[in-house]
């Protein structure tokens, strides 16, 4: 057995391992950690298949964003598990129900599945030299320059409408105003003292 088939059934084991225990860990931080190593694991795969900006992107996105912010939610909010559990069993046989028909669906969509004429000499054929982060960055900044822009300036004004949509002022808390301390009176708001030794203000 060779190196990469050895550190492709570690990874592939550990990912597996690491799905399960998110779903059977009684403890919500010790799922989150186990769903940590999940992403680690997927991407030492994606890197033994020679994707590594998707591993990259694996590690940077979910691993340091969105599972971080899982674990400080849980960790932050006080939820009670306890009644969340109880309210998940009275669904249990519909999620089940759900469950078994979506297997049955992937069963069928797997068991007549068929590579068309041709298509395993194109996933073969060699799409360029170099890396693939190099090749994807020539592809995005190249030929789909425009529709990369436009994604971004999509995701920019979801941000900006979910900003201002949640944005509530309460007049209870006291908030910064620039322009007020910018035209403040230097003169009238200081106010100099002579403290003598040993006294205090």
């Amino acid at each position: 057995m060779t190196v990469a088939a050895l550190a492709f059934y570690l990874f592939a084991i550990t990912m597996l391992g690491g799905g399960l225990m998110t779903v059977l860990a009684r403890n919500p931080v010790h799922s989150v950690l186990w769903l940590i190593l999940a992403f680690l694991s997927a991407a030492g795969l994606f890197v033994l298949a020679g994707a590594e900006f998707v591993a990259m992107l694996l590690v940077i996105v979910y691993v340091g964003a969105v599972a971080v912010l899982f674990l400080f939610v849980v960790m932050m909010l006080d939820i009670d598990f306890a009644e969340l559990k109880a309210e998940m069993a009275r669904y249990m046989p519909l999620a089940l129900l759900i469950g078994v028909v979506i297997i049955m669906q992937l069963l069928l969509a797997f068991g007549v599945w068929e590579f068309g004429e041709g298509a395993e000499g194109n996933l073969a054929a060699p799409i360029g030299e170099g890396l693939n982060t190099r090749l994807l960055g020539i592809v995005l900044y190249d030929q789909y320059f425009l529709l990369f822009q436009l994604a971004g300036l999509i995701l920019l004004t979801a941000m900006i409408g979910a900003i201002v949509l949640t944005l509530r002022h309460r007049q209870d808390i006291k908030r910064q105003n620039v322009l007020v301390q910018m035209s403040r009176d230097p003169a009238k708001t200081l106010e100099m003292k002579d403290v003598k030794p040993g006294q205090g203000l």
